[in-house]
């Protein structure tokens, strides 16, 4: 393949260099992926409405986010086993989101420590926790707090697990489990072999401390499975506990978002995990705008985004920023950082030629005025 222009060439790459299995852990989502398609079609069945004779010399497409400067409108989204799919794949991540000057958020399932990334990269560290065990959450959220994490983010969509179909065909899991026909897989793709053998099989790092003889506990991750009874009067007490911002991810309805925002929450991001989980939810572009109208906390968004113009879309709407999971991951496992850096850029390059060609000189200026639905 020639130098990749957009998203979907680092898909490619990513695929040729991948495993199938390892592929489709990043790639798939639950059952039938309707929900992965109709992230993708509510995002192109908006088109724009440009604006003409407008002095678009000059373009911004920085903005702020709790009062602090990004380069664009964007973060890198919390995903897990990204140590799988590069090495050291997390403080890549991170680092590449520091050099492009927008937040990291470290996912609790992360093959790097919490730590870790704090003393390998700079920039503003965000921490997402999914609450497998009460104590085990408590533990982590003191151990974000004493690294440095500016933010914490709250994952609530994971009551249990989604069923990907494409991992339980292919016996994926954690720890991965040797087949003749994985390791078929692993010769037919010799560079991801390689890595692995020269760094180790990655470990869930969160995971591995003075905890790990607890039986309780052992039950608990050995399981995989979220503490589903994690509840609004539990938000309230993770909300004491933590004493700086505080985002709840996973929502995709209004009144949940007014709730959050009623007792303190510092900001929402609407999110269906990617397609990963409900199969047949919403796409969280489709409640976007009336949550905007609903609240006054920031409202950020993920799922199904792809391009600049998507993003154009999403700030169009009344998302403060947006989060991009899938899109860097593709960078990632076809290049490692250099993938990530050029992935952002395109996202950069877009996002500008997208307020050029409609007649927009700031991502401060957009508004709904500029979209189109039919």
């Amino acid at each position: 393949m020639a130098s990749p222009v957009n998203v979907d060439d680092f898909r490619e790459l990513a695929r040729q260099r991948l495993p199938r299995m390892v592929f489709d852990y990043m790639e798939g989502g639950a059952e039938s992926e309707s929900g992965l398609r109709h992230n993708r079609d509510v995002f192109e069945g908006v088109r724009f409405a440009p604006r003409r004779l407008v002095d678009i010399s000059r373009r911004a497409i920085d903005t702020t986010l709790f009062g602090k400067p990004l380069r664009a409108p964007l973060l890198i989204a919390p995903t897990g086993l990204n140590g799988i799919l590069w090495p050291h794949g997390d403080i890549v991540l991170a680092r590449a989101a520091e050099r492009f000057g927008i937040p990291f958020i470290l996912s609790t399932a992360s093959n790097a420590s919490i730590e870790d990334v704090a003393r390998a990269a700079g920039g503003d560290l965000w921490f997402q926790l999914y609450v497998v065990h009460r104590r085990l959450a408590e533990r982590m959220v003191k151990r974000a707090l004493d690294a440095g994490y500016s933010t914490l983010v709250l994952t609530t969509d994971v009551g249990v697990n989604g069923k990907r179909e494409r991992d339980l065909r292919n016996g994926f899991g954690v720890p991965v489990r040797y087949t003749p026909r994985t390791l078929l897989d692993g010769v037919r793709h010799p560079r991801w072999s390689v890595d692995l053998l020269r760094h180790g099989v990655p470990q869930l790092a969160n995971f591995v401390s003075s905890d790990a003889n607890d039986p309780e506990l052992q039950a608990a991750l050995m399981s995989r499975q979220m503490d589903a009874s994690f509840s609004w009067d539990d938000l309230a007490r993770l909300r004491d506990l933590w004493p700086h911002r505080l985002l709840v991810k996973g929502l995709s309805r209004v009144d949940d978002a007014q709730r959050c925002e009623a007792m303190g929450i510092d900001g929402v991001i609407l999110s269906n995990h990617g397609g990963r989980q409900l199969d047949g939810a919403i796409a969280p572009f489709e409640v976007l705008p009336s949550t905007r109208r609903a609240v006054k906390m920031p409202v950020l968004i993920d799922s199904g985004i792809r391009r600049g113009a998507d993003v154009v879309k999403a700030v169009a709407s009344g998302a403060s920023a947006v989060l991009i999971g899938r899109a860097t991951l593709y960078g990632l496992a076809a290049l490692g950082g250099q993938g990530v850096d050029a992935v952002l850029e395109l996202f950069r390059d877009e996002i500008d030629r997208t307020l050029a060609q409609i007649g927009c000189a700031s991502v401060a200026e957009l508004d709904a005025s500029y979209l189109w639905a039919s």
